[in-house]
């Protein structure tokens, strides 16, 4: 989850809202639908524990056919649209760092970091996952000493009030602040992860609900931290437009050097979030092609288990977003697309007690159904408002969407067709 959008959201957020009480409020919002999400993820994913995420859920509760229509987004967008701008971000404070560079380089390091980390989760389980483990365990510490630091050092914060002033009630009712929403609800995607291997967590009925609410809630708490400490040590003016947000901060409170070394550090932090992605993401096609004939090929796993095929073609479409599109246009894309999934998916939780009400759920949504309530609600508003003022990313995303209902009829037609002679 931490990665991309907590360091780079606040400087495009800073391009039309300026209060400090409607920016905390965004990320506590943020943070309040990804734990009604989790809590609702929890019991479909403790109910239904296959790997594929949004696939296995949607094909179970709907139709097979919005399973894959989810599965073709996740493969596609969901997981490449994201890899590629955590390598992006990487290269960005990278280059920012040594004063370097430019558009080119940025994109090389992003590419080879891509490429890298491919190698690795295409291999063993060992490789994957103690990869993975060291840099999240490296990425909570620093984030921790970062917001104690500059809270120590910095005598004379900026001049932001973190409650509500005259004018709030205006900013947080505009459709800036819902498409604001966008970027926030981007940074917190990952808190689903964990239902995308599914069959590879010991005893996923009892771990996955632990899973999803302890590290939505963690995340939830660290991006509250980060992005009061931003407004804290750094003026808007700076931020705004930004995207390594995070290296700024770090110039303003540390000074020059002290920045540059944090820019390295915060680009090593992202090398975490390129490799959850890439772990995550191919277990989705994995199970596409175990359940489509026509698609085995992505089904298939090598000696160690791992989907490497899969993981191929996952980066494959994450390098061509690195080599073709500016970072802005992903975000928002990815944002909608990813949210779109996750609203359709929490909805599914009332058509499953309907449909099975006799099905084993080792887990409850807690306080059910006002979490999911509160999650369509805040998810369906942001949806609307970012189709309004972002139509181009928004269509592309349901075009998305439609090619895949079109795929899915293809690869059923070729499915039903006779053996020949």
């Amino acid at each position: 989850m931490v990665g991309t959008g907590v360091f780079t959201s606040l400087g495009f957020q800073l391009l039309d809202i300026r209060s400090g009480f409607a920016l905390l409020l965004l990320w506590a919002l943020g943070g309040l639908a990804a734990l009604c999400g989790a809590m609702t993820y929890a019991e479909l994913g403790a109910a239904l524990p296959r790997s594929g995420g949004e696939y296995n859920l949607l094909r179970s509760i709907y139709h097979p056919a919005a399973g894959f229509v989810s599965g073709w987004v996740s493969s596609t967008v969901g997981f490449a649209g994201p890899t590629a701008l955590a390598a992006m971000t990487f290269a960005a404070y990278a280059t920012s760092s040594f004063s370097t560079g430019g558009p080119l380089l940025e994109k090389a390091l992003a590419a080879g970091l891509l490429l890298a980390l491919t190698a690795i989760h295409a291999t063993t389980h060992r490789a994957s996952g103690g990869t993975q483990v060291v840099f999240t365990v490296v990425k909570i510490a620093i984030i921790l000493l970062f917001i104690l630091a500059a809270l120590t050092v910095v005598g004379t914060p900026q001049p932001v009030s973190f409650f509500p002033q005259a004018g709030d009630a205006t900013v947080i009712s505009s459709s800036s602040f819902a498409v604001a929403l966008i970027y926030v609800s981007f940074a917190y995607s990952g808190w689903n992860a964990a239902t995308y291997l599914s069959s590879e967590v010991e005893n996923p009925q009892r771990m996955l609900p632990w899973i999803l609410l302890t590290g939505t809630a963690v995340v939830t708490v660290l991006y509250l931290g980060l992005n009061f400490v931003f407004l804290y040590v750094a003026p808007m003016e700076a931020m705004e437009g930004q995207v390594e947000v995070g290296a700024i901060a770090a110039q303003y409170a540390f000074g020059e050097t002290a920045a540059r070394l944090t820019g390295v550090v915060l680009a090593l932090l992202l090398v975490s979030t390129v490799s959850a992605m890439t772990l995550a993401g191919p277990r989705v096609i994995q199970v596409i092609g175990e359940d489509f004939p026509a698609l085995r090929l992505l089904g298939r796993v090598n000696r160690h288990g791992i989907p490497s095929l899969a993981v191929y073609f996952q980066s494959a479409i994450a390098l061509i977003f690195i080599l073709s599109s500016t970072f802005e246009s992903v975000l928002v894309f990815s944002g909608f697309t990813l949210a779109l999934n996750t609203f359709v998916t929490v909805a599914g939780v009332f058509v499953l007690r309907w449909r099975q009400p006799q099905l084993h759920r080792p887990y409850k949504t807690f306080l059910y159904p006002l979490p999911p309530l509160i999650f369509l609600a805040l998810t369906g508003w942001t949806l609307a408002f970012t189709l309004l003022s972002r139509p181009v990313e928004g269509l592309f995303s349901l075009a998305i969407v439609g090619t895949g209902l079109v795929f899915y009829f293809v690869v059923i037609h070729r499915r039903a067709e006779p053996a020949g002679p």
